[in-house]
């Protein structure tokens, strides 16, 4: 063991004596490394490695939403590769499926690992940016000596999971670095750029997920363009993205109910008209299927009687009942 991988375990374990994992998730993901996955952080095995044809499964998984990362995937790097960075994409298990990297650097990014194929989960590698991500469903940088092993701590890595059409974490999106000259304000920058990508990798995997659905925005208090409804032919709501589920989850679930204008979701500007035309035909074939009775169209529709009154008379269906 030599003296600089002596000094950082010492580190990792002052802090997990210390109690420090109460208050810092750092220190309760080196805790996880020691306690519960049994790690040395001065061993100096390289990264694990699947053989092809594992590899060749795991990317077949993923290929939706590879598929649609691949403009995505080419933008970050182009943000991102002049500062020595390499950018992947990892499976759920932590394994990376897809690369872009500098030629110039491939060499030692696959000596790192930072490679299709090295597994990455936090079982296997401790406190790391893909595995942590993955295991807290957070995004995160894991820079330097922050990683669990000793023979990581040149590393700076920036992760962010990536959320299927069905709002589950599917993937973890990575950029990586391991130059010493990565400042904090650059960190900060690839933390929102890998941020972004991930948001557009989610919204046209959405939308690929509903190819025959019409995709609206949802109207929230605190705006977003990566909050996804997919509407079918009835103004039935049939997907939405983990964003959009978030801001409607007091409302309880959206998946199956009528789009509703008055109740929040909206298609962005310029859908306005469209919508109040989809409400009025959602209400309006309500009450049929109810003989005309509010009571019974409110029930079916998931909405209070007060509510459904107060919807029919803005659009002059006002009924007696």
């Amino acid at each position: 063991m030599n003296r600089v991988s002596s000094q950082h375990a010492d580190r990792i374990e002052t802090a997990i004596r210390s109690g420090g994992a109460v208050s810092s998730a750092l220190v309760a993901s080196w805790q996880r490394s020691v306690a519960l996955y049994r790690l040395d952080p001065t061993e100096r095995r390289s990264p694990q490695r699947l053989e092809q044809q594992k590899l060749s499964e795991a990317r077949q998984r993923l290929e939706p939403m590879l598929r649609a990362a691949q403009a995505s995937l080419d933008r970050l790097f182009l943000a991102v590769g002049g500062m020595g960075c390499c950018v992947l994409i990892a499976d759920r298990e932590g394994i990376p499926v897809e690369r872009r990297g500098l030629a110039g650097d491939d060499d030692t990014f696959e000596r790192w690992g930072l490679w299709p194929g090295c597994i990455w989960s936090e079982e296997h590698e401790g406190t790391n940016g893909i595995g942590t991500c993955l295991a807290e469903q957070r995004a995160l940088t894991i820079h330097r000596d922050q990683h669990f092993f000793a023979r990581n701590t040149l590393l700076s890595c920036t992760t962010v999971p990536i959320h299927d059409h069905e709002g589950h974490i599917a993937a973890a999106l990575d950029v990586s670095s391991c130059r010493s000259g990565l400042t904090e304000e650059l960190v900060n920058v690839i933390a929102l750029a890998t941020g972004d990508a991930a948001r557009r990798i989610e919204a046209e995997n959405f939308r690929q997920a509903f190819p025959n659905a019409r995709i609206v925005v949802a109207r929230m208090d605190d705006w977003s363009p990566h909050a996804l409804l997919a509407v079918d032919g009835e103004d039935i709501i049939v997907g939405a993205t983990r964003a959009a589920r978030q801001a409607y989850r007091h409302l309880g679930a959206v998946i199956g109910k009528p789009l509703s204008l008055t109740d929040g979701a909206a298609g962005g500007q310029g859908f306005d008209a469209e919508l109040r035309q989809a409400e009025r035909a959602i209400l309006e074939r309500a009450l049929i299927r109810a003989g005309g009775n509010v009571t019974a169209a409110a029930r079916q529709l998931g909405l209070s009687r007060a509510t459904l009154h107060r919807k029919l008379g803005k659009l002059g269906l006002e009924r007696a009942n």
